[in-house]
């Protein structure tokens, strides 16, 4: 366990290898699981402001939810806000492309240059995930493991890619480019300690 500022973060994140393979999952974090990606109040203003543009790249059954919702649900279990999902599990900000393989509209938008917001931080992160203790007040940042990204756990031991440096740009994003340093200096030190 690392522990830098007020986040615990757990070895797995930088003993183990991870790189998302699009080809072979086509996307299935983003249609499978109980609950859609959590999203902080700030996102959620951020998706309703510019959900109009949004909706120019989601699919028509999307769209027709968007049309009497707001496209977010709190999840009782675990006690978050979250993006809504489909009867089939699919999150409502979701489109496939002509390969097949789940997008995420509201960062599709954002490539095009359309809007200032990528995606949800969480979405970002994942397959890493933040929960909080409120009474410490400690963020605790653990590897989600799940059997769909046994794929990404092969490329990433191919490509020999830590897990926290395939999420670096969502690591800065978070938490700054000086706490991603911190995380990267300490990666280095325990597996010099290790190799020793």
């Amino acid at each position: 366990m690392l522990v830098i500022e007020d986040v615990l973060i757990s070895d797995d994140l930088t003993e183990e290898k991870f790189m998302c393979d699009l080809q072979s999952c086509k996307g299935a974090c983003c249609t499978e699981g109980d609950y859609g990606a959590p999203v902080e109040n700030s996102e959620m203003e951020e998706i309703t402001q510019n959900i109009n543009t949004i909706m120019e790249n989601l699919s028509d059954r999307s769209k027709t939810y968007l049309m009497d919702h707001n496209g977010f649900t709190f999840y009782k279990e675990p006690g978050i806000w979250g993006t809504a999902c489909h009867e089939d599990g699919a999150c409502i900000f979701l489109s496939n492309n002509e390969l097949g393989i789940g997008v995420c509209g509201i960062e599709k938008t954002w490539y095009e240059g359309k809007i200032s917001f990528q995606k949800p931080v969480s979405c970002h992160l994942y397959p890493v995930r933040i929960s909080m203790n409120e009474i410490s007040g400690f963020e605790a940042w653990n590897y989600d493991r799940w059997d769909i990204c046994s794929a990404a756990c092969s490329k990433g031991s191919k490509e020999k890619m830590p897990l926290y440096r395939f999420v670096k740009d969502a690591i800065i994003r978070k938490k700054g480019q000086d706490f991603y340093n911190e995380l990267e200096a300490a990666a280095g030190y325990v597996s010099m300690s290790s190799d020793q």
